[in-house]
């Protein structure tokens, strides 16, 4: 079952500074959640764990817009605090109506991605993999 509530506030806490509580991001700094996240889930559900706890490191162009920052690794946050905000930005902000056989997150998901050692530059790469088009 998904814990709305608990994501919205872990999002809330951590993400929204940067991607906004309205997951629309800032151009040019902060990509849009909004749209996006669907996109990502479709092509890998597992790359947005490993997002979560590695972050991302390289250039990167949504909807025509083009972002080179760094999101930081958050593998500072428990398996259940990554699973349940994987849960809300996933069908927050009409995401939900793109998402192709979702499948809610669990902690379970989370706990054996955290012993990978990737890099942020390593998420790039997978990034590249994923055939997101336009990208």
């Amino acid at each position: 079952m998904i814990d709305t509530a608990a994501g919205e506030a872990v999002y809330t806490a951590n993400c929204a500074s940067c991607h906004q509580a309205t997951g629309e991001g800032v151009p040019g700094a902060f990509p849009p959640l909004v749209g996006h996240v669907p996109a990502l889930y479709n092509a890998s559900r597992e790359y947005l764990v490993n997002l979560q706890l590695y972050g991302l490191q390289g250039e990167i162009e949504i909807d025509g817009q083009t972002y080179n920052g760094v999101m930081p690794a958050w593998a500072q946050l428990s398996d259940e605090d990554i699973a349940n905000v994987l849960n809300y930005v996933s069908t927050a902000w009409g995401n939900e109506a793109q998402l192709e056989n979702f499948q809610p997150y669990t902690p379970e998901d989370v706990a054996p991605l955290r012993d990978a050692g990737l890099t942020a530059q390593d998420v790039y790469a997978l990034r590249q993999e994923l055939n997101l088009g336009g990208e």
